[in-house]
């Protein structure tokens, strides 16, 4: 059985997405950040960032979001959750979960983490309003992208959308524009969220609509 650490609406909810979606047996974990369990010696010996999600594969802890998809997709390739190895959209699957991580992802390190970035707390509301700037032109891109398409890559829903999805809620509370008031980023998010495995995720998190 698989055990998914991780809390509420963090990077663990795309992999909860996945592991409803496979139906594989699986415990998810509440690390209770607030309280900073993610920097005791038991959390740290899974993962030694004291990040959150970690899964446990048998004895085996992988963590960060995107190689815990890909682990997923690939243990149970009969879920569809990536496009097949060897096709050019496998390669941009691989394309858009990689620009997800490395460039949006770190958009939202800086806006939600601005101390992190800087030696002088004054700076911190600058740092994270060009962060959620950046953030908003990374979307457009995305937008772009999905013109035409229900899903990001293939012609069905997978790990690259889950991931998109909880990116997508991330920004919700923007101050300017939200990423689902973009058309087509807006139609990808209702289209996935209404996917009976990502409700499941969602309500066994906890999570209040609106959900993105």
């Amino acid at each position: 059985m698989y055990r998914l650490y991780g809390n509420a609406g963090m990077a663990n909810l795309a992999p909860h997405m996945a592991l409803e979606t496979i139906g594989a047996p699986y415990k998810m974990v509440l690390v209770d950040t607030g309280a900073k369990e993610h920097y005791g010696a038991a959390y740290l010996r899974l993962n030694p960032t004291g990040r959150v999600p970690v899964l446990v594969d048998g004895e085996q802890p992988i963590f960060e979001t995107a190689a815990i998809l890909l682990h997923l997709a690939d243990r149970h390739p009969d879920a569809g959750l990536m496009p097949p190895v060897g096709t050019v959209e496998r390669a941009l699957a691989y394309q858009w979960l990689i620009h997800l991580t490395n460039s949006v992802q770190v958009a939202y390190l800086a806006y939600y983490y601005p101390e992190r970035q800087i030696a002088d707390p004054a700076l911190a509301d600058s740092v994270k309003q060009a962060a959620e700037v950046r953030a908003g032109e990374l979307f457009d891109l995305l937008d772009t992208a999905l013109a035409g398409r229900d899903w990001l890559t293939g012609d069905r829903p997978g790990i690259v959308d889950f991931m998109l999805l909880m990116l997508t809620r991330w920004g919700r509370n923007f101050a300017g524009r939200p990423p689902r008031l973009l058309p087509n980023i807006g139609a990808h998010a209702a289209r996935t969220a209404a996917l009976p495995a990502v409700i499941r995720a969602f309500e066994q998190e906890g999570l209040a609509q609106p959900w993105y």
